[in-house]
């Protein structure tokens, strides 16, 4: 167990399952569903949830805040929505003090998710693409409202079994965000791009198939809006939140938020080239092995079996850059091959190195892709 401080009190927080943490002696417990794409998002939004609640009833918890989403409403058509809905249905059925939240698009200094590729879309040269006409609603909340919003809470017993809708004060459309933050990160004004919605929803696709904050769900999500009313959550926490521009004014942006921002779609596709590189490398190496590079290899006491070997390791490798399989791991098993495949080439064909196409040369500008990748590959 670990003590942590909350609102005016000092509890324990005890481990009570599926991941989640309650504080004990009547205190409260938070629900929170973590968020990886190699889950079942019913395990995740409705599976855990229900579970922690359960779990809550059991320790005699009696008091749960469920952080769940505005947009979490059956009109939304999408699996994100009803699975979250569902944990938020049911707990308003169970006996516990409970209090659901459902924030809109909530933005901090760091950004992660919706509000990374919002600042990707306003870093881009040139223009910035918008789907549709751009106007879809949002009222941005700032984390540390939302934070206070629950330390309020924490220390309100008498607010229980409600839903609250935590939202900004300003109704902003996407267009006027993207401007906001082009503008935040120091970047001369640009055109908008209208993107047809039919085309938006086929190049979500690709994220549904390759992870990214740009998917199906996400475009849905975009589509139904994000916006709510801000007086009942003032009224109910008496938190005022901060203006959308005010708080973009009170802390300006640095370098790291512009590489950040810029690197935002140089990284799937850097991703994409690494791992093409290797399967490409390993069909070319089992369909057209050049004779001669055999030989000097068998004349070496490389035996052809080994080569092969060496074709299907990369072609693994390849699928596993693609797939984001252990990032860090991975980056040392391609360094690693890449030191012995040149090591070997060297060895045996050394005049690769004074070729003019540069065969063995080309490695030092991967190795620096890869260092790359794995540097900027992890999302949390």
């Amino acid at each position: 167990m670990q003590k942590k401080r909350l609102g005016n009190s000092d509890m324990e927080l005890t481990p009570i399952g599926v991941g989640a943490w309650a504080m004990g002696g009547g205190g409260w417990a938070f629900a929170w569903g973590p968020q990886d794409d190699r889950e079942s998002i019913e395990a995740i939004h409705t599976a855990a949830p229900k579970a922690l609640f359960a779990a809550c009833k059991s320790a005699n918890v009696r008091r749960v805040i469920q952080i769940s989403a505005i947009s979490a409403q059956t009109a939304a058509g999408t699996a994100y929505a009803s699975t979250k809905k569902s944990a938020d249905d049911y707990l308003s059925t169970t006996d516990l003090d409970w209090v659901v939240l459902r924030p809109s698009l909530v933005y901090a200094e760091g950004a992660y998710g919706g509000t990374a590729l919002f600042r990707a879309l306003a870093a881009l040269p040139f223009a910035i693409p918008v789907p549709g006409d751009g106007d879809q609603p949002f009222q941005p909340i700032h984390v540390d409202d939302l934070a206070g919003a629950i330390l309020e809470i924490l220390d309100t017993p008498s607010i229980n079994r409600v839903v609250i809708d935590p939202v900004g004060p300003d109704r902003l459309v996407l267009r006027e965000i993207l401007t906001d933050l082009r503008r935040w990160l120091g970047y001369r004004p640009a055109p908008f791009v209208r993107i047809p919605l039919p085309l938006i929803r086929i190049a979500a696709k690709f994220g549904d198939l390759f992870g990214g904050s740009m998917n199906s769900t996400s475009i849905r999500q975009l589509e139904f809006g994000n916006a709510g009313d801000v007086e009942p959550f003032v009224r109910a926490t008496g938190i005022h939140p901060r203006r959308w521009r005010d708080a973009l004014l009170a802390r300006p942006a640095q370098q790291q938020d512009r590489w950040h921002a810029r690197l935002f779609f140089v990284r799937p596709l850097l991703r994409l080239t690494v791992a093409l590189t290797w399967i490409a490398s390993g069909i070319a190496g089992l369909a057209h092995a050049p004779i001669d590079a055999m030989a000097r290899l068998i004349s070496a006491g490389i035996p052809p079996q080994v080569f092969a070997g060496a074709c299907v390791i990369d072609i693994a490798v390849g699928l596993a850059v693609l797939l984001r399989w252990r990032t860090g791991t991975l980056a040392i098993v391609q360094l690693a091959l890449i030191a012995v495949y040149s090591a070997i080439l060297s060895i045996t064909q050394p005049n690769l190195w004074l070729e003019p196409l540069g065969p063995l040369l080309k490695n030092l500008p991967f190795v620096a892709s890869v260092l790359a990748l794995a540097a900027i590959e992890q999302d949390r």
